[in-house]
């Protein structure tokens, strides 16, 4: 048989830059300059453009770090410095106060 054609645009990053823009990835956020250990999608579009000189638009990064085979994960939605106790205690103590208005009606 023939020749398989490719469908849709060419690859605008070659396996070289894909490789130097992983390899910054792995060295997480940090060392990018960002506050946080948290990868977004405008984080890692910046690291793209970055590293390749290939500008991407944040909604398509998904198809780059999919391709890597990197998979969406959420931090947990609960610190690991949540003190139960403290909470427990401001709401029996603190909140009653608090949740007054001005006029002494409760909500």
């Amino acid at each position: 048989m023939g020749k398989t054609l490719a469908l849709g645009r060419p690859r605008r990053l070659d396996a070289s830059q894909l490789r130097r823009i992983e390899k910054a990835l792995l060295k997480g956020p940090q060392s990018q300059g960002y506050g946080t250990e948290i990868w977004t999608l405008p984080r890692v579009a910046t690291v793209i453009e970055r590293v390749s000189g290939v500008k991407y638009h944040p909604g398509h990064v998904w198809r780059i770090l999919r391709g890597l085979g990197w998979s969406l994960q959420r931090p947990s939605l609960r610190a690991c410095e949540r003190d139960d106790e403290a909470i427990a205690r401001w709401v029996r103590e603190d909140w009653p106060r608090v949740k007054k208005t001005p006029g002494g009606v409760e909500h």
